[in-house]
């Protein structure tokens, strides 16, 4: 390898003329990758330890080299080393650095492997460590999601299909409902690990190397499972960029369905819910206004993490094998969404930390729109042998009569329902309860009270 003493690239023996400054800010990418170091620094350990191990570079060497580079680590920790933007990404800046520190022999520390096979290490390494971000975040918001529901099993308000008032439920129910979103977005990104846990160092640019490594101890060092199979499709893949990148797409999504529910709960038109002052902002002209900002917040950033996933979708559609320029996007998308998904999830727990259910309101909303007249069906055929099609004609009866008598089903007297039915008794009027209705929904996932606190209980302990 070339000593460059006067800070050229690393290919400048070949390629003779210097290239442009537009070339150089376009092909640049140490501002997005350069938080990769410790990955890459970990991954160039492992590799010249592997080296030593087959017998490839000496025990002097590979102390030389393991000593540089954890100089490197700490120079990089304490903001005391200097990027240059000339050597065009993390794993040259290092290389360079190595070379000031130890001399020539840190030559020595790219013997079996190519920058392609580097890269591809150093973002699954981030990604797997991203990933655990992830879920302890989305843990605390379960959490948090949790204790609401713990303190409204019996708070009830309506259900709703198409925004209409549909059936009556415990407003802990409904935010059960999101327990289950976020638990199905933790297990996705855990099953991505999986496919995370091949190593693909060793695999070079694309054919493997004449050398006689050890791609399962390098393997085994990173934290990885096994190496991978192919080193074609190794360097070409970036499917684990995109189980990633959907993974934080669903729970943006999860999240702005969310917000949207309770923008809506904490509107004028609603008022279900009160937001703290603490989650809110105000109007520069309107002095009375107290607006929900941060649940628009999170609604909005889902559609920058759709973007990027859709981006890397369109960048990979085209693509041959094996690697090509296009793929460096791949970093500085990954960790937008990232970063994006981690402050949503932290904005997301401070507002669930700060809302409190209207209750009055939700029970009194609850109470409309006919909402128990399913309740009536389902009497009538457990008491008195109708299908459940006849009971469904004989209740939309009543209702038609209650509403146009400007009545609630619970307003209706034993002797208007049994001009309609007949066999009605008394005990009818127990199912117009709205307690009843929330209660007899005892069925596994239903919104009966004791099956939330035996969900709820659940869910505690495997917190």
């Amino acid at each position: 390898m070339a000593k460059n003493k006067n800070n050229q690239p690393i290919w400048n023996i070949r390629i003779k003329k210097k290239a442009s400054t537009l070339f150089q800010k376009v092909g640049n990418s140490i501002d997005i990758d350069k938080r990769l170091y410790k990955e890459d620094i970990a991954g160039s350990i492992a590799h010249v330890e592997m080296l030593l191990k087959q017998k490839i570079i000496s025990f002097k060497i590979k102390n030389k080299i393991i000593y540089g580079l954890q100089k490197i680590e700490r120079e990089i920790t304490k903001n005391k080393f200097e990027f240059n933007n000339e050597y065009e990404d993390i794993h040259i800046n290092i290389e360079k650095k190595l070379f000031q520190i130890i001399g020539e022999d840190a030559g020595y520390i790219h013997t079996a492997r190519s920058r392609n096979d580097q890269v591809i290490t150093d973002f699954k390494i981030w990604i797997k460590s991203a990933t655990k971000e992830i879920n302890t975040n989305l843990d605390k918001v379960i959490k948090s999601t949790l204790k609401i529901a713990e303190k409204n099993i019996e708070t009830i308000m309506p259900g709703f299909t198409h925004l209409k008032n549909a059936q009556p439920i415990s407003l802990a129910h409904y935010f059960m409902a999101y327990v289950e979103m976020f638990k199905r977005d933790k297990k996705r990104f855990i099953n991505n690990i999986e496919s995370l846990n091949e190593s693909p160092l060793g695999v070079a640019a694309l054919t493997g190397t004449s050398f006689n490594i050890d791609r399962n101890y390098t393997a085994k060092k990173m934290g990885f499972s096994r190496p991978t199979n192919n080193s074609i499709d190794t360097v070409s893949d970036r499917d684990f960029v995109l189980d990633f990148l959907f993974s934080i797409s669903v729970c943006s999504m999860h999240i702005s369905r969310i917000a949207e529910e309770l923008i809506i709960w904490n509107s004028d038109g609603f008022n279900l819910i009160h937001l703290s002052d603490k989650v809110v902002t105000g109007s520069s002209i309107m002095p009375q206004k107290k607006n929900p900002d941060l649940l628009e917040y999170l609604r909005g950033k889902t559609g920058t993490t759709f973007g990027n996933l859709f981006s890397m979708l369109t960048i990979l559609k085209g693509l041959p094998l094996s690697y090509f320029k296009d793929m460096q996007d791949d970093k500085e998308i990954v960790f937008k969404s990232n970063d994006t998904l981690i402050d949503c999830l932290k904005i997301f727990n401070e507002i669930l930390n700060n809302i409190s259910p209207n209750k009055k309101k939700m029970y009194e909303l609850a109470d409309n729109g006919f909402i128990t007249a399913t309740d009536l069906a389902d009497y009538l055929v457990k008491n008195h042998s109708m299908s459940f099609r006849k009971a469904y004609q004989k209740t939309a009866e009543i209702v038609n009569f209650a509403e146009k008598k400007k009545k609630k089903l619970r307003e209706l007297k034993i002797e208007e329902l049994q001009k309609i039915e007949p066999k009605l008794t008394n005990d009818v009027l127990k199912v117009f309860d709205l307690k009843n209705s929330v209660n007899s929904k005892k069925s596994y996932g239903g919104t009966s009270f004791e099956n939330i606190k035996k969900m709820i209980s659940k869910y505690k302990k495997k917190s």
